[in-house]
């Protein structure tokens, strides 16, 4: 999936292909940005970065590359990686009630390429991915705060299923 662009002074060849290796250092600091930024929407609770999480979330989308079942797509504007989305077909899940579907487990742009129409190429790209694989739905879960993401994904017909609820045990006022 490929995309022509002069909008923004400057001529982009965007592509939207499946990472390889070679994206691996790319995808990790993009990795680490996704997790900074859900800790920076609710520190008590999503993870922190840490200074080795870009080499920790590379090696374990590295484990993803070969499996069939799984897409971990790239948007590349010129050989440099701008985003990234990595989306898995899963079968009956009885704990979330829900029966075989595609899950988009991430998507990221990098925030200097953001509103120009990345995320959506990256979006579908992951849903081409599941219907090539007769995938019958597509879930997914964004944090409360990311209502840039939730726009896109209500945008492109996706529709609230499930409301997480995270009580802290260890807060005085719980």
């Amino acid at each position: 999936m490929q995309s022509e662009n002069t909008e923004f002074g400057y001529q982009t060849r965007l592509i939207v292909r499946r990472a390889t290796p070679a994206d691996l250092p790319r995808i990790g600091r993009l990795g680490a940005l996704l997790i900074k930024e859900h800790y920076d929407f609710d520190p008590q609770r999503f993870l922190p970065a840490r200074p080795g999480t870009p080499e920790g979330y590379a090696s374990f989308i590295g484990t993803q590359l070969e499996d069939q079942d799984k897409a971990v797509l790239v948007a590349d504007d010129n050989g440099n990686v701008i985003g990234y989305a990595y989306a898995a077909i899963e079968g009956y899940d009885y704990m979330m009630l829900r029966g075989p579907a595609g899950v988009l487990h991430d998507i990221i742009v990098d925030p200097e390429y953001r509103g120009r129409g990345v995320g959506r190429l990256l979006l579908n790209a992951s849903l081409a991915f599941f219907r090539s694989h007769g995938v019958p739905r597509v879930v997914l879960a964004t944090a409360e705060r990311n209502e840039a993401a939730q726009r896109l994904f209500a945008s492109m017909g996706f529709r609230r299923t499930m409301i997480e609820m995270t009580l802290e045990l260890d807060d005085p006022a719980s």
